[in-house]
């Protein structure tokens, strides 16, 4: 029979054999299994928490995957011509894309903080970098000073648009609170966005300006302020735009090319509408295959930018141009199940207008080569080549990608229940 333990007349254990503290295993874990739980955390920051996570992510790689492909397509023609191969523009493109997927992710696990401690230095950097583009760095292109040749051409109005997104979401709320929903003081209190936008126009790309600002509009009407408030700076923003539209011989011919029945200046302002057309109706339904444009042979100008939608439809057909769109409408709604599941009215702000530029600026884009507006100069946002285009959008959307973390997850993740 075994002895029974040694106890103390108070039935307490003797001082020699004290009681060990109760240890958390993961505490007693041998040194090994220490990296193997850091891999193990660090796997779950990049878990994604909201099903709009995968819709958002997933439709941006898969348009961003067709766009590599058209961009190989429509630019190897003058590629070939200008560069002596027919991939110079493509791995343009594919290398900016390279570059541009992991930053997306990176940018999705920031927190709302970074954005509201950063968003006015952002928004000076910009605007300093846009100030270059009237140096001798700066490079012309089309009538347009809106490049930076830093060793490779950079478009800083690209990294305007997301730095006005942000800042107007971070300051939006404290302005309405301070001023009201209903006072016409709340333009005046955001002022810093106009002198960048401003400093997009004096490089005279309109189109652009334009973008910048439905951008601060959208973010002022996803604010909730009154819609009275939104009206009057609309009408005066189309004012200075017809005042530029009116004063510009270049823009006037476009502006009446379009508005013209049968457009009579076929070689100059009615050449690119016309030709885009022209490869829309030869692509029929099915199109005449992939890489089987014949538009795309020095007949379209700016193939595989501004009009590569034309070619989309003329080598994919009406089906390939119907994908394009719905991919676009499926990044709307979700950014507008974003929005409305937004508990922070930053993040509120912000996606409303992101959603603008994307969104709307694919739907300009488009509606330029269907016919249905003048020609504006606005490429096709994931589509379209362009390295700094596609870094700034695939980073804008890494922006709302990270507001994502503010919702409902899929499900719980894995852990101990307390």
């Amino acid at each position: 029979m075994a002895n029974p333990p040694r106890t103390n007349p108070q039935g307490r254990r003797p001082a020699s054999a004290p009681v060990r503290p109760r240890q958390n295993p993961q505490q007693s874990a041998p040194a090994a299994k220490g990296l193997l739980a850091t891999r193990f955390n660090l796997g779950q920051q990049f878990r994604a928490e909201s099903p709009n996570f995968y819709w958002l992510a997933g439709v941006t790689l898969l348009t961003v995957l067709i766009g590599l492909i058209m961009v190989l397509s429509a630019s190897a023609v003058d590629s070939f011509l200008s560069e002596g191969g027919f991939f110079g523009s493509f791995f343009k493109q594919a290398g900016s894309a390279i570059i541009a997927i992991p930053l997306m992710l990176f940018v999705s696990r920031f927190p709302l903080e970074i954005y509201r401690r950063w968003a006015l230095i952002a928004l000076i950097a910009s605007g300093a970098l846009q100030l270059l583009v009237f140096t001798p760095l700066g490079v012309e292109s089309g009538g347009n000073r809106n490049w930076v040749d830093l060793g490779i051409q950079v478009q800083p109005s690209e990294l305007i648009k997301l730095t006005v997104a942000i800042w107007l979401g971070v300051n939006l709320p404290e302005i309405i609170n301070r001023v009201g929903p209903y006072s016409f003081r709340i333009f005046l209190s955001i002022f810093p966005v106009y002198g960048v936008a401003f400093l997009v126009l004096l490089g005279g790309d309109l189109g652009t300006t334009i973008i910048i600002f439905a951008i601060i509009m959208g973010c002022i009407a996803f604010s909730g302020v009154a819609d009275r408030v939104i009206v009057l700076p609309t009408v005066a923003v189309s004012a200075v735009v017809a005042f530029y539209v009116v004063t510009s011989p270049n823009r006037m011919n476009r502006i009446m090319s379009f508005l013209s029945e049968n457009c009579t200046d076929y070689t100059n302002a009615c050449w690119q509408p016309l030709h885009g057309k022209w490869a829309l109706a030869n692509g029929g339904i099915f199109g005449v295959g992939l890489g089987q444009s014949k538009a795309k042979w020095s007949w379209l100008p700016a193939a595989d930018n501004d009009y590569i939608f034309a070619i989309i439809g003329e080598e994919l057909g009406l089906i390939g141009a119907l994908l394009i769109i719905v991919l676009f409408v499926v990044m709307a709604v979700t950014f507008t199940r974003i929005i409305r599941s937004a508990k922070d009215p930053l993040v509120r702000i912000t996606t409303g207008g992101i959603m603008i530029w994307i969104v709307g600026q694919a739907f300009v884009n488009i509606g330029v080569v269907v016919g249905l507006l003048p020609v504006l100069g606005v490429p096709l946002p994931l589509l379209s080549s362009g390295g700094s285009a596609l870094v700034m959008t695939l980073l804008a959307i890494g922006v709302v990608l990270s507001f994502t973390k503010e919702e409902k997850p899929i499900k719980k993740p894995l852990g101990r229940r307390r």
